[in-house]
């Protein structure tokens, strides 16, 4: 959860600062891989971090393991400074061919966010906490099985995620979302922040210090994108020196690291989801087992994936109906 006045620091930040004259470098720091033969491989350098991701390294050093139809996952571990010294990225690869989205909410009587792993439909097949919030709330543009909830927000790092009635997903731009807003609402949408990656690129905010985004601070992170070939990526990340136990710890990567995570992964747009103790995350093999990656603190939206086939699935969403207080209900 980020508090209101960053939330509006981050969103009304302006895009367009040139690299050039004073413009400080970011923090030293690296990030290393460890390839499936052992070795560790550098990946991303502060130094001479790319501006526009091309190659697509990881699909080389990522083991790829069968989920649910539609579903690919893995896990990998990273070798970064500081405290980001032994961190495990989780990564999760959705079709949208074969899969359907959908939102969801939960709150508890006292009106505070209450969704976690176990409030997850017992037939969907993926789950990951949706957009950044504040207080017991979404920030930003939130729209329910084709109703608005809340309205959106201004700033070109706050991007947006939505699913129109044909199924297909759109991003758009954080400087685009109101006058989308003001359409006719989508099936569903999400607003988060900030964006890591615009058409592959990195936004100038996150190249350098001084441009409204803390490019130092490090933290659990959680993040989804639009990949070059049209599918949906989520990747998560968790501290790994102390054990599974403890990954849950909110040590982990810098902003323009994760951006370089997202590069690497072959992401075309993406954004950050709020993370920390926040971030939890999903999967469902096709035995119906469960990997999961759960996060300490309850929140109030989610994203799930359910078979595409799934007649049950192709419903009306109305699952969060029952969890949504009236006084939320638009």
């Amino acid at each position: 959860m980020i508090r209101r006045s960053a939330a509006i620091t981050v969103a009304l930040v302006i895009a367009g600062h040139s690299l050039q004259g004073q413009d400080p470098a970011l923090p030293a720091s690296a990030l290393s891989v460890r390839r499936p033969d052992g070795s560790w491989r550098e990946f991303w350098n502060s130094r001479a971090a790319p501006v526009r991701w091309s190659a697509e390294p990881f699909q080389s050093w990522l083991r790829w393991r069968g989920g649910a139809p539609g579903v690919k996952w893995a896990e990998v571990s990273l070798r970064g400074t500081a405290e980001a010294w032994r961190t495990r990225l989780v990564v999760a690869r959705l079709d949208p061919s074969q899969l359907r989205f959908a939102l969801d909410t939960a709150f508890n009587p006292r009106r505070e966010a209450a969704w976690t792993l176990a409030h997850a439909s017992h037939d969907a097949v993926f789950a990951v906490n949706a957009g950044q919030f504040e207080a017991t709330i979404p920030w930003g543009w939130v729209v329910l099985n084709g109703k608005s909830w809340l309205p959106a927000q201004h700033g070109p790092l706050a991007p947006a995620l939505l699913q129109d009635s044909s199924g297909a997903l759109h991003w758009v731009r954080g400087d685009s979302v109101p006058s989308v807003a003001s359409r006719a609402p989508p099936r569903w949408a999400f607003q988060s922040y900030p964006a890591l990656l615009d058409d592959g690129a990195v936004l100038e905010p996150l190249r350098s210090s001084g441009h409204g985004v803390d490019v130092a601070h490090r933290d659990a992170r959680a993040a989804i994108c639009l990949t070059r070939d049209g599918h949906l990526l989520v990747a998560l990340t968790r501290f790994d020196a102390a054990g599974p136990g403890l990954g849950f710890i909110p040590f982990g990567l810098t902003v323009p690291e994760m951006a370089g995570v997202l590069g690497a992964l072959g992401c075309r747009d993406a954004m950050l989801l709020d993370g920390g103790i926040s971030a939890r995350l999903r999967v469902r093999d096709v035995d119906g087992s469960l990997h999961d990656w759960e996060g300490l603190r309850a929140v109030p939206l989610a994203l799930l994936a359910f078979p595409r086939l799934d007649r049950v699935s192709l419903g009306d969403d109305r699952p969060w109906r029952r969890r949504l207080p009236q006084y939320l209900a638009r």
